[in-house]
């Protein structure tokens, strides 16, 4: 087998049953134009994967976040646009392992963001083809709760500390009190205190998240939305 294959697999922590279907997923429409032996390029699983990215990504969102509709659908569009996708493909070596052709290997077609991030979707519609849903989500969710780089979402961490901040001698900290599940989907659980009492408990995918939980349970509590 191809060491970039089997290097891809690697990174992804997937290995699939059918490699042909990883090949077909990093086989460049340039590159399938240059055979005569009906090589097939990944266009195909790229509409499927852009599939699988959006459903995976909104249960995401709305599993974890509170938001309305509106707010939920720009972070979603946010966290996989291309150039989110282009560096999910970047970070999992996508790009040395492309079939491109000629040309696009002349120009730098394995650094164009539009061709990561399009393999990117192909690749995930390759693994959920040979492993499933799961598989494929697993992958999904290695890259998109990255707290840093979603927007506009209501900080309760910050409005908690707004509130609390009125009596001076009060003091918020959160304490991380358990973390389960494999490296690529942890699950976190934090309680917020106010001084020596626990007044918030909640769970993420990130530790951030879980103090967004419990900052926005703590708030509840007070009568606070």
């Amino acid at each position: 087998m191809n060491e970039k294959l089997i290097l891809l697999q690697k990174n992804l922590g997937y290995k699939f049953k059918d490699i042909s279907l990883l090949e077909t997923a990093l086989t460049h429409s340039s590159y399938a134009n240059e055979q005569t032996d009906g090589t097939v390029c990944n266009e195909r699983l790229e509409f499927l994967g852009d599939s699988i990215l959006g459903f995976v990504s909104a249960k995401y969102f709305f599993e974890n976040f509170d938001s309305p509709e509106g707010v939920l659908t720009k972070n979603r569009a946010a966290r996989v646009c291309e150039k989110a996708l282009c560096v999910f493909a970047k970070e999992l070596g996508i790009g040395q392992a492309l079939r491109l052709g000629k040309g696009e290997t002349r120009t730098g077609g394995s650094e164009r963001p539009s061709i990561l991030a399009d393999a990117f979707e192909a690749v995930l519609a390759a693994v959920f083809l040979d492993g499933g849903l799961e598989e494929a989500s697993k992958i999904v969710l290695r890259f998109i709760p990255r707290d840093d780089s979603i927007d506009e979402i209501k900080d309760y961490k910050t409005l908690l500390q707004e509130v609390i901040q009125r009596n001076r001698e009060e003091h918020v900290e959160y304490v991380l009190t358990d973390e389960s599940g494999p490296d690529h989907a942890k699950t976190f659980s934090v309680e917020v205190h106010l001084n020596s009492n626990v007044i918030g408990r909640g769970t993420g995918k990130s530790k951030k998240l879980a103090e967004q939980h419990a900052a926005k349970e703590a708030l509840e509590l007070m009568g606070i939305k």
